[in-house]
């Protein structure tokens, strides 16, 4: 069965704060804030850098490569009218150790999942976000790891 995109969806709510990452995407980047000073991302959006608590946090603009740290498949109609089964995924920004998202794999067979798998950010335009999704990556030369 292929994990595909176009499912209904929950969407987040925008706060000034959070703005610039859930509508980064309608310039087809993924985008985290990042401290000035000590060059760390913050993910989830915060005021101040957790690595060095300086407050110089601004927006910058990531790779969207990623790694497959782990998935789940769903299969629990948590919700009327949401296609099942699908993938859940904790993916692994390339930039940075530590830099997660909790996100869904679509354009490919469930079975082909695997821990470890190079994937890449798409994004779905859902009202006015742009929800960071994620797909195997075409210019990736491995495979990946084993469920």
């Amino acid at each position: 069965m292929k994990a595909e995109s176009s499912r209904p969806r929950v969407l987040p709510e925008v706060l000034p704060e959070t703005e610039f990452y859930w509508k980064s995407g309608a310039n087809g980047v993924l985008s985290f804030l990042r401290c000035q000073d000590c060059k760390f991302y913050v993910h989830p959006p915060k005021p101040i850098c957790p690595n060095c608590y300086k407050f110089n946090l601004k927006p910058e603009a990531v790779s969207g490569k990623a790694t497959i740290g782990g998935f789940t498949v769903n299969s629990q109609p948590w919700r009327a009218g949401v296609p099942l089964p699908y993938v859940v995924a904790l993916v692994d920004i390339v930039e940075q150790k530590g830099l997660r998202l909790t996100t869904s794999i679509i354009n490919c067979e469930i079975e082909d999942i695997s821990v470890d798998m190079p994937v890449r950010v798409v994004f779905e335009e859902a009202e006015d976000v742009f929800l960071p999704l994620f797909e195997p990556d075409p210019a990736a030369n491995t495979k990946g790891g084993t469920r």
